[in-house]
């Protein structure tokens, strides 16, 4: 269908939902067995994604590439760090007017389980390696590639390249309303999101502000070195932020926010090098998230806590959750360790911690991916090849 891939995402959340609530199990598991298939071709897929955008870009940036990844990996830290900072302060003056120590409602959303349907048959297509693998590799092949002028390896990967350009085009994208309509199709049947939702309204409400004005704030300074409607380099990244919402996994967003990183105005290649090193080690939106939720559960637990604690929590944070797999509640599993052994979280309270990251999981997410085209158009306004506007004023001479 000729729709814009933002209303079919849209429409495929809407009609997942809707159908929940009539779909009969044997029906339901029809979409859950797609989906099995189509995520475990999607999980194989990525680490080639990355190594077709990340290692061609390198090479073809040339000697700018060690200087590119530098600001990259500073202005990601900067942004994943910044996002747990505002999240405390916030939290700290929100949550204890809103939140009373051992509240009953959440320790009885937290108890409840569901039990979800499963699909007919599952296929296991392993990942040729895993996603910090492929990064590593992307990155050893590239800049050597850059350094050692190897036309033939360069030509070899950007034709690679254009392989899984194509594998994104005809498979992924036009795939993907239904994948991410077989998830809420659970979602509503087994139901995960009106039981545990409500059961979190009070601070979910104002998580998702703050994960709003964030984003206002990421775009807003990059306004400011690109000199673009902050507002409308936001609207174009609506399509990331919502399968996002679908497929709660940063990695799994790349096809859909690198091809709106290009509609933005970014170059592909510095799209290509920026977008999938952000799915690995952007998790702005999920520190805010896992900040916000530990204050939230230390006030529930009449835990004491402290700035300093937190500022120190935040920045291991940072580096820990880079780890993080790009699956579905893969940073919540990364900070479990930090949240151990700075904030002197039992097993107990990382149960709780994951129960209530978990029914916000794909907002965090969401925030991640769509922060990544701030980061770009930075990076672009610094990187960006100045071919065309050398012609355009060549054409004005």
């Amino acid at each position: 269908m000729k729709f814009p891939l933002l209303w079919q995402i849209l429409g495929a959340i809407a009609l997942g939902i809707g159908a929940g609530f009539i779909m009969p199990d044997a029906g339901a598991r029809l979409f859950l067995t797609f989906n099995s298939i189509f995520s475990q071709f999607l999980g194989f897929l990525i680490p080639l994604i990355i190594i077709g955008f990340v290692a061609p870009a390198i090479s073809e940036v040339g000697n700018k590439a060690g200087k590119m990844l530098l600001l990259t990996v500073v202005l990601a830290y900067i942004s994943t760090v910044g996002g747990g900072l505002f999240a405390f302060f916030v939290s700290d003056a929100t949550f204890p007017s809103l939140i009373s120590p051992k509240d009953s409602s959440i320790g009885n959303a937290l108890s409840s389980e569901t039990s979800s349907l499963t699909p007919y048959f599952t296929v296991k297509i392993p990942a040729m390696m895993d996603v910090m693998t492929a990064l590593v590799f992307s990155f050893l092949v590239g800049i050597c590639m850059a350094y050692l002028k190897t036309p033939t390896l360069q030509r070899l990967f950007s034709e690679f390249r254009d392989i899984v350009s194509m594998a994104i085009g005809k498979v992924i994208i036009p795939l993907l309303p239904i994948y991410i309509f077989g998830i809420f199709l659970d979602m509503t049947m087994t139901g995960e999101v009106a039981g545990v939702l409500t059961a979190f309204a009070k601070i979910i409400g104002v998580i998702f502000a703050m994960h709003i004005i964030l984003l206002l704030t990421q775009y807003i300074i990059a306004a400011l070195f690109v000199r673009k409607n902050p507002l409308r380099m936001l609207m174009t990244m609506l399509p990331a932020y919502f399968t996002a919402l679908g497929t709660q996994s940063s990695a799994a967003t790349i096809p859909v926010t690198l091809r709106q990183c290009i509609k933005m105005g970014v170059s592909e290649d510095v799209a290509g090098f920026t977008v999938p090193l952000c799915a690995t080690i952007h998790m702005a939106g999920s520190c805010m998230k896992i900040t916000a939720c530990a204050v939230a559960l230390m006030i529930m637990e009449g835990m004491p806590y402290s700035p300093e604690m937190f500022i120190g929590f935040i920045c291991m944070l940072g580096i820990s959750m880079v780890a993080a797999p790009g699956v579905p509640g893969g940073c919540i599993m990364a900070a479990l360790g930090v949240l151990a052994g700075m904030l002197g979280f039992t097993e107990s309270n990382q149960a709780l911690m994951i129960a209530l990251y978990i029914a916000m999981d794909s907002f965090g997410t969401a925030c991640n991916v769509t922060g990544d085209g701030a980061i770009s158009q930075i990076v672009n306004h610094f990187f960006a090849p100045r071919k065309a506007e050398i012609a355009i004023t060549s054409s004005h001479n």
